[in-house]
């Protein structure tokens, strides 16, 4: 999961990826090398939202509205999503501040903060990815428990 980059000196680590709906309930979880950018753990991640079960009408297989901060402002994945039919809200680089990002990404951090409670997943101590996630889908069971 880690290798050596350039630009990140070979930073180690492994770092985990959410998309949680707006009570900080997670919906799709991943996990990726700390060298890799957040940029390219969007697409699986919203692929990999579960259809979710409505009371009216068909089940949703995809966000309304998705909010994220500047590392997530590209053209291509601006365009993915619009192409999907999912509105966005992406803080651009250069132009806006992410203070504007501040309540809904709150939601987000809580979430990370929960995760970050369980103390299997403090510390890595699985070498295997899948061994990883599997706790991180363990501990994201457990937060939607304990909200429910």
């Amino acid at each position: 999961m880690t290798g050596p980059n350039p630009t990140d000196r070979g930073k180690k680590g492994s770092k985990i990826h959410l998309i949680v709906d707006r009570q900080g309930l997670p919906l799709s979880i991943g996990v990726s090398a700390a060298n890799l950018h957040d940029s390219q753990a969007l697409i699986p991640l919203v692929r990999g939202i579960p259809p979710i079960r409505s009371r009216r009408g068909p089940r949703r297989r995809r966000p309304g509205k998705l909010h994220g901060d500047k590392g997530y402002d590209y053209r291509h994945l601006r365009r993915w999503l619009s192409s999907r039919g999912i509105r966005h809200r992406l803080a651009r680089k250069g132009i806006e501040s992410s203070r504007h990002l501040g309540r809904h990404r709150w939601v987000v951090e809580r979430t990370m903060s929960w995760l970050s409670g369980c103390r299997r997943l403090h510390r890595r101590y699985e070498r295997k990815p899948e061994h990883f996630l599997a706790f991180t889908a363990i501990a994201a069971t457990l937060i939607c428990h304990r909200r429910l």
